[in-house]
């Protein structure tokens, strides 16, 4: 069987790394993973279908798709508004990362909250629910009211997520902006506010009070054939693993990068042979049983 990620996802709250055999591995923190690049990357096609050349993909790329897919992709989905007469509930949110760092956007009501998950939002709280393109208008109008981004590089989110204000800090933060943000005038009259009531992922997250492990030595944003990582994973947030590597140190691997590649396992002493980047300073063959 051949063992191609399809990246990490956050079912019940938990980092799970996805497979296209349609199999899912839990990522228990504490726990030894380790795993090899095989081959060559591969484009994993669009809105559920194949890609019809099997295209190579490049190993730094964010997303495992070829151009074409890439397109098709994009044509269709939400953030694009590629769908304008989606029939489903959405919910308008609030993401907090770090102390003055929020986003607000946009989620359908039935997943939860995967998508902040996904995201690596340390804390979040609701703000209104109700049509697509009501919650998208809605949105429009608190990031410009409210000063705050629809995007958080992720270089900035691993920056700040070393160490975080404590708990009552983030909360009330959140408090303040849903406050202003409730009471402005011009929401789509579709819109249902949401009362205030902040999460915390910072335990989902495996992350202490005030965040860390940082990854202070350094980012994976690539494999190449044959490279392999292997550590014992400490944190996970959004799309990023911590592992804790031979000598102590903490790495962050972006599993985005991991799409696309068939993985094979690898014991815990391979160590890291694939190229390893700089943290970004932000201001301000056999057939397997199974992986990890």
């Amino acid at each position: 069987m051949e063992w191609r990620c399809a990246g990490l996802g956050w079912p019940d709250g938990k980092p799970v790394l996805r497979w296209d055999c349609g199999r899912r591995s839990v990522l228990a923190y504490g726990r030894d993973i380790g795993f090899r690049a095989v081959g060559e990357r591969r484009c994993v096609g669009a809105r559920g279908n194949p890609c019809p050349l099997r295209a190579v993909v490049p190993g730094s790329a964010t997303q495992a798709r070829c151009p074409e897919c890439a397109r098709l992709d994009r044509a269709f989905s939400v953030a694009a508004d590629g769908v304008p007469d989606d029939p489903r509930t959405y919910r308008v949110y609030l993401a907090w990362f770090g102390a003055g760092v929020v986003k607000v956007g946009i989620t359908a009501e039935e997943r939860g909250a995967g998508r902040l998950l996904e995201q690596g939002a340390v804390a979040f709280c609701w703000l209104g629910r109700g049509p697509l393109m009501a919650a998208r208008r809605t949105e429009e109008l608190l990031r410009a009211a409210l000063g705050v981004p629809d995007r958080v590089p992720y270089a900035r989110k691993r920056a700040l997520r070393g160490a975080l204000p404590a708990w009552p800090e983030r909360q009330k933060e959140l408090a303040e902006l849903h406050e202003r943000a409730v009471a402005l005038g011009g929401w789509a009259e579709a819109l249902e506010r949401v009362p205030f009531d902040a999460v915390d992922h910072a335990g989902a997250f495996g992350l202490d009070g005030r965040g860390g492990p940082a990854a202070t030595d350094g980012v994976v944003r690539e494999l190449v054939d044959g490279g392999a990582v292997a550590g014992r994973l400490v944190a996970a947030a959004g799309p990023d693993l911590h592992l804790e590597v031979a000598g102590g140190g903490v790495l962050v691997v972006d599993t985005r990068v991991l799409v696309g590649w068939e993985l094979a396992s690898a014991d815990a002493g391979a160590g890291v042979t694939v190229p390893v980047r700089a943290v970004e300073v932000v201001g301000g063959g056999a057939e397997q049983g199974g992986l990890f």
